[in-house]
Order: structure tokens, then C-alpha cells, then sequence
């Protein structure tokens, strides 16, 4: 339960306002910034390589889900930082600090979750940067990262 698979299948019964996209997330060489990487849903909203372009005006609901995966926890701490962006501007932002000396083991997991309700205008961009692209675990939970947009009004 509770895969992209599953999420998938809910969203597509669930009734929206015409907008709607759930897609897997990918970090890219030298860029903090997110890729979309596979088109799970993307109606009335243009998908494109690292942002989704909103083609309606509206009440859109923004979340992002992400796996990390520390192979070799060292003793300082590492701070982890998600940032949602609309027109290259953070709308929202999470920090997780991990890797903490009280927390330190040999493999390390987190997981963090963001979530925006904001209005959105025609030709508005949203995107997802990480300062630290290189712990996305998109080798074990490939399909567990996720950003997705739903419309409200």
C-alpha cells in the first residue's frame, strides 16, 4: 500500500476542478533543482523537464515527498532543506537536520513532506530544489518521490 502505483489510482477517481499532476521526481547532475521524471497524472497542466506550468487560474494544492538515504552517517550534523518554489520564488520551505551525534548510525533515512495551498495564476512555474540533491534515495525508493499539484477552484 501506499504506492505511487496506489496514489495514482486514487487520484484519478478523485473529482478536481480540471488540474491535476502527480509526478516522480529525480535529482539531476549539478543542479539543485528536481526533474520530473515520469508522468503519473498531468491534466491541464504542462509538464516539463523541472517545473509544472499552471494552464488554469485557481486554488491549487502544492505537495512534494521525498526520500533520503545517508550511506555513511558522519558525527556532524547535516541540514536538510526543501524548498517548493513558484516562479523561482520559495513559497514554502522545510529543514530537516540529520546525522545528528544522538541519531548517527551506519545507514541513515528521512523522509520529508511538504505541502502549500496557494492561488495560482496562468504561466505560473512550480519546482522543487534541494541543497542536497545527492542523498535523494531514488535508487531503493525510486518511486516514493513525488511532486504533485491538485486545483481546487
Amino acid at each position: 500500500g501506499n504506492t505511487f502505483e496506489d496514489y495514482l489510482r486514487i487520484l484519478r477517481r478523485v473529482p478536481n476542478k480540471g488540474a491535476v499532476a502527480y509526478m516522480r521526481v529525480s535529482s539531476t547532475a549539478n543542479s539543485s533543482r528536481l526533474s520530473l521524471v515520469e508522468k503519473g497524472v498531468c491534466d491541464s497542466i504542462q509538464c516539463e523537464s523541472q517545473e509544472l506550468v499552471i494552464r488554469e487560474q485557481g486554488l491549487y494544492l502544492i505537495f512534494c515527498h521525498l526520500n533520503f538515504h545517508f550511506p555513511k552517517c558522519s558525527k556532524s550534523p547535516t541540514d536538510l532543506k526543501i524548498e517548493l518554489l513558484v516562479n523561482d520564488t520559495v513559497e514554502r520551505q522545510a529543514l530537516s537536520t540529520v546525522c545528528t551525534s544522538e541519531t548517527c548510525q551506519d545507514k541513515t533515512f528521512d523522509t520529508l513532506l511538504q505541502l502549500h495551498l496557494t492561488h495560482l495564476n496562468v504561466q505560473d512555474r512550480i519546482s522543487v530544489t534541494l541543497n542536497h540533491p545527492e542523498f535523494l534515495n531514488d535508487v531503493s525508493l525510486p518511486n516514493e518521490n513525488v511532486l504533485g499539484v491538485l486545483r481546487y477552484s
